[in-house]
């Protein structure tokens, strides 16, 4: 989720494997803290209809589907793989019945989605080319009284110690840097505080907060091919900077991406997933606007 594009919320498919492996595995390191936000959201009646914008494999569709049972939940998502393999793993875990996809750019048209309890938009708010637009349509959408969660992430999580690789110290934090100063130009909305946004589009915010997340060495070998196709999109990302790493920088971050090498992360036993992620509950008035109101 926060990375580059851990949803493809809009606009044509691009890396669709790597892209949906990496979702993935976001999903099955991270399931614990989705759990948590879930959870946390200050629901206050039965919830039977949920929908997930920007839904990427389903790792809030499946969180949902779980924490609320009598709940099902519209996956929406530009990318037909990643909707396939949505529901692939609902099929997987029983819970396919529950489900209906929504291939839908969310920039353009918007689509047919009921009138839900919850919204869910995880990480697909700031690649939208209009995001005031779309949360006033998601307040339009929602029912009287219903409720947004909207969850951000800070940046691509942090892997490694700082003091690594011992050829080149602090890498990792190069890395971000340069990928920061790309991204402040193309996702403006990245990082954001979205909470005048959502009062602009007629919410109120009921609650928000920071979850940090800091795993510690894993000894399942998820978190480093979590850490190999994140490092692996860095690496593509800084390629395209205005600034980029010096070569002795770039061929450092070679030798950790090489499964073949000695070096490679898959080899490292002191990785660990640290980021934050910002949660916001906002909740629709008990009255919906009429056709000619204004806010």
């Amino acid at each position: 989720m926060t990375h580059v594009s851990p949803h493809t919320a809009h606009g044509q498919e691009h890396d669709a494997d790597g892209q949906a492996e990496l979702l993935d595995l976001d999903a099955e390191v991270l399931a614990e803290h989705n759990s948590a936000i879930a959870a946390w959201l200050p629901v206050r009646t039965t919830v039977r209809h949920v929908v997930d914008l920007g839904c990427g494999t389903g790792a809030g569709t499946l969180t949902l589907l779980k924490h609320f049972p009598q709940a099902r939940v519209t996956a929406v998502d530009a990318s037909t793989g990643h909707l396939r393999r949505l529901l692939d793993k609902a099929e997987a875990e029983g819970l396919a019945d529950r489900v209906h996809t929504v291939r839908a750019d969310l920039d353009t048209a918007w689509p047919e989605l009921g009138t839900p309890e919850l919204v869910w938009a995880s990480a697909s708010l700031h690649h939208m080319a209009d995001p005031d637009r779309t949360l006033r349509r998601i307040h339009d959408t929602l029912a009287p009284g219903g409720l947004l969660a909207l969850v951000e992430l800070a940046g691509f999580p942090r892997f490694l110690p700082e003091d690594a690789p011992a050829d080149r110290p602090g890498l990792e934090e190069r890395c971000h840097a340069a990928l920061d100063h790309h991204h402040a130009e193309r996702l403006p909305h990245r990082g954001a505080d979205w909470g005048p946004e959502l009062t602009a589009a007629g919410f109120t915010v009921e609650s928000e907060r920071t979850i940090t997340v800091n795993l510690g060495p894993s000894r399942t070998d998820a978190v480093g091919r979590y850490a190999l196709g994140s490092l692996r999109r860095m690496r593509g990302g800084v390629a395209a900077t205005a600034t980029p790493l010096t070569a002795e920088d770039l061929a450092a971050l070679d030798r950790l991406l090489d499964t073949d090498s000695a070096h490679s992360i898959l080899r490292r036993d002191d990785l660990t997933v640290r980021t934050e992620r910002m949660v916001w509950a906002a909740r629709r008035g008990r009255t919906r606007r009429g056709p000619g109101e204004r806010r």
